[in-house]
């Protein structure tokens, strides 16, 4: 039987004297178009949503499920990066700003942070642990990761709707075969992260670089 996320983590902070506790997580590093997307959430111990898992194991139905009662009973904060920022400073850094503003954006300020991943962003600020696969460990980090996904993927259903053709309402801007083509017959829009090879490789094709 998969084991599903605890507050086991929550708990071991709490007794060390740290007593709020926000898990941060971010989504969109793999995609090729779109900005990077992270929520933090600081979860009412008593009123944890049962279910509560890494967005990819959901299914949308009970991420959406997950997300009205994640909503009614805790502290949530959404933050963006935009792709102009992921280009210049690289994808990884974009994700960490957008964790950084999200936790900056929480009504209360968290004695500890729970990320996902093995990197601390470097401006957080507040104590923090990184947990690898952290959405599949801390209910805390999972709730943030639910957040996350379903707040980026309606932004890639609403530029779907204003860049017809790449189908970024199914793939989020991930590079699938369909988007791929998409790219190749309607060329990059200004939603397309340019550092990252596939449209770098459209907008530089053909071009002399030697010139």
């Amino acid at each position: 039987m998969t084991q599903l996320p605890t507050y086991g983590h929550e708990r071991i902070l709490q007794a060390q004297g740290y007593q709020v506790i926000a898990g941060v997580d971010e989504v969109g590093r793999g995609p090729i178009s779109g900005p990077v997307f992270a929520a933090a959430v600081i979860l009412d111990p008593k009123h944890i949503p049962i279910g509560l898992n890494d967005s990819k194991k959901l299914s949308a139905k009970k991420r959406d499920a997950l997300l009205e009662s994640i909503l009614a009973h805790a502290d949530v904060s959404v933050a963006s990066a935009s792709e102009r920022e992921i280009e210049q400073i690289n994808i990884l850094r974009a994700a960490h700003l957008a964790m950084e503003r999200a936790v900056a954006g929480l009504k209360q300020t968290p004695d500890h942070v729970l990320v996902d991943g093995n990197i601390i962003p470097r401006n957080l600020g507040i104590p923090a642990t990184a947990l690898v696969k952290g959405d599949s460990l801390s209910v805390s980090i999972a709730a943030a990761s639910i957040v996350a996904k379903i707040r980026r993927d309606l932004v890639m259903c609403d530029l779907a709707q204003q860049f017809p053709g790449y189908g970024w309402e199914k793939n989020a801007g991930y590079p699938t075969a369909q988007h791929l083509k998409a790219l190749q017959d309607f060329g990059v829009t200004p939603h397309h992260r340019r550092t990252f090879k596939p449209v770098h490789n459209i907008l530089y094709q053909g071009k002399n670089l030697n010139c």
